[in-house]
């Protein structure tokens, strides 16, 4: 069992113990070795013709911890290859990745479960980490080839915030972004007689699967799927984006009924913005700040997906069309706390699988918790999208 904290004298990440598996995501306001980029120096100031009405909307109240999990899990692809073609033209579809990039992550996960089934890896960690990597073999304008290989080798990709700034990583190529380390000690080919190669999307994600499942992992527990992860690539940036990808993806997969891709488009942009600060009155890079307040993330992610939304967290809690009470939040809803009647103080998205993306609040990035916890002032969720 493992809980991060934060020092502000070290500068990044602690681990300790603790008696439950519980992951505390709090950043300090400098980037130290390990750590996450998060603002430097004071706070930026809200706009004051919003100041007075804005106030500092997050407060006691909001959950501000996430338990480890592994992404739920969705439908499995099938080993026949008729129906393989026909679910990965679904699946992509559905979740918007190449087919050539699906194919490899299904067939990896194929190969997997017949040679390590204990270790129970889903095809949509090795999409969420293929996103996080390289978009899926289409960073810098590149793409897929037919016989699984980038159309240009991919070097290491920068892991970096919306705003520009780096998390450091160790160097890695491929469509999987995959370290000389990993390479060298999981590196398999999936096709019998050639040599493996990390720009193949078929070779990387099998390797990738082989080292996220090492010696005896099983990916479905919690704690092992995030240090398998973490030990993947070394960055937290890197494992928020890929629990977010695969929550998502995971969702989509999941759902009979498509969601609003209103509210798909809103999560997508969310999940775009991790890593950036918390900025009291911030409406993001592209706003005139280096990162965003709860409502400030709210209202850009659903104006990008066409939807105008009032600018605070409780205006846009008398704007949207609320779900009833004790209904379980879907993808894109707004998750409330705080007091109706007198003021709601915060706002976050709903990823599924009970996460929601959130700018909690100073000193912090935007970054994933679990939407619930006890003792929280949860006031309810509403649909933007409907």
């Amino acid at each position: 069992m493992r809980i991060r904290l934060t020092s502000s004298s070290a500068g990044g990440w602690r681990h300790g113990a603790s008696g439950r598996a519980l992951v505390a995501l709090a950043l300090v306001g400098v980037l130290g070795v390990g750590g996450w980029l998060v603002s430097r120096g004071e706070p930026e100031a809200a706009p004051a013709a919003q100041e007075a009405e804005q106030g500092r909307e997050q407060a006691g109240g909001v959950p501000s911890m996430l338990a480890a999990s592994a992404p739920l899990d969705p439908e499995q692809p099938s080993p026949l290859n008729s129906e393989l073609d026909s679910w990965v033209r679904e699946m992509s579809g559905k979740l918007q990745v190449p087919e050539r990039a699906l194919i490899g992550y299904a067939n990896a996960e194929l190969t997997l479960r017949a040679e390590q089934p204990e270790c129970q890896l889903s095809w949509v960690t090795l999409a969420g980490i293929g996103k996080a990597a390289s978009d899926h073999g289409q960073v810098a304008g590149g793409e897929l080839r037919a016989d699984g290989f980038a159309d240009r080798p991919i070097d290491t990709v920068p892991v970096d915030v919306a705003g520009g700034e780096s998390d450091s990583v160790a160097p890695a190529v491929g469509p999987m972004q995959l370290s000389d380390e990993l390479w060298q000690r999981w590196q398999e080919s999936a096709q019998p007689g050639r040599q493996a190669n990390a720009q193949n999307i078929d070779d990387a994600a099998l390797t990738a699967g082989r080292a996220l499942c090492g010696d005896g992992t099983d990916t479905s527990n919690g704690d092992q799927w995030w240090q398998a992860v973490e030990d993947y690539r070394g960055s937290e940036l890197f494992l928020q984006r890929v629990l977010a990808n695969a929550n998502l993806y995971a969702t989509l997969a999941s759902d009979e009924h498509s969601p609003d891709p209103r509210a798909v488009r809103a999560i997508q942009f969310a999940i775009g913005q991790l890593g950036l600060p918390y900025v009291w009155g911030g409406n993001g890079p592209e706003g005139g700040h280096s990162g965003f307040d709860c409502s400030g993330l709210t209202t850009e992610a659903y104006k990008r997906a066409g939807i105008q939304l009032p600018r605070t967290a409780h205006w846009q809690y008398g704007d949207v069309t609320l779900i009833a009470e004790g209904e379980q939040p879907q993808l894109g809803d707004l998750v409330f706390y705080g007091n109706p009647a007198t003021k709601i103080h915060h706002v976050g998205m709903y990823l599924g699988n009970n996460l929601m993306i959130n700018a909690p609040t100073f000193g912090q990035a935007v970054q994933i918790h679990n939407y619930r916890s006890p003792g929280d002032e949860y006031a309810g969720a509403g649909r933007p999208a409907n």
